[in-house]
């Protein structure tokens, strides 16, 4: 079976069409380097992101370039690895800068480049213009979603439950509410800062995706 159809967690009669993955030459080496320097639980996170967000673009009829938001929700959270965290900079600014640097490295013109650090850096604001960016804007409801659980309803149930089996959580929210924490105390004055002073581990210790 491709990655194009699954079986529902809950309604093993169920098949669900799942979006399906890029397979361009950038999106396996993205695929591979979060592999390899992330966890089990954040890979799987980058990957229902993309999901969630190409799903949402369907049924939204949102026009959005599927290597460029693959690629960007690979790398998006590679500013929290221990490898790539700064001791200075935002995690998602880290991030950007990686996925510049990836990009770079996979020939992309400079402003393909750029484009992926925006959507990184993009993916922890409050909200992001589809119009401007449909794929930051696309990656920042997928993030929301995965993370703090915000609007599920949003997405159908048997999508849902049909990601989740795919990708399973793998006890996600409480290695990104430490690595969370963890900015807060060195970064105060970042978003991951200003998250966890706001109850960022209440809303994502609550995120249904875990119910």
């Amino acid at each position: 079976m491709g990655e194009g159809a699954r079986t529902a967690a809950h309604s093993p009669s169920v098949t669900v069409s799942l979006p399906a993955l890029p397979d361009t030459p950038a999106c396996r080496l993205a695929r591979e380097v979060v592999q390899e320097f992330s966890s089990p639980a954040l890979v799987n996170h980058c990957l229902r992101s993309y999901l969630w967000a190409a799903d949402h673009a369907a049924r939204h009829g949102i026009d959005f370039d599927a290597e460029l938001l693959f690629v960007s929700a690979m790398v998006h959270d590679l500013g929290l690895t221990p490898v790539f965290d700064s001791a200075t900079v935002p995690f998602e600014d880290a991030g950007g800068a990686v996925g510049w640097v990836f990009a770079a490295g996979a020939g992309w013109p400079v402003e393909r480049r750029r484009r992926v650090a925006d959507i990184v850096v993009a993916h922890m604001a409050p909200e992001v213009d589809v119009g401007a960016d449909p794929e930051g804007h696309l990656l920042e409801l997928a993030t929301g979603l995965d993370i703090s659980g915000r609007d599920p309803d949003a997405w159908p149930a048997d999508l849902r439950a049909g990601v989740l089996a795919r990708y399973p959580r793998l006890g996600l929210i409480d290695e990104f509410v430490a690595c969370f924490t963890d900015q807060a105390r060195r970064k105060p004055d970042s978003l991951a800062g200003r998250f966890v002073a706001t109850g960022f581990a209440e809303r994502a210790h609550a995120n249904p995706l875990d119910a």
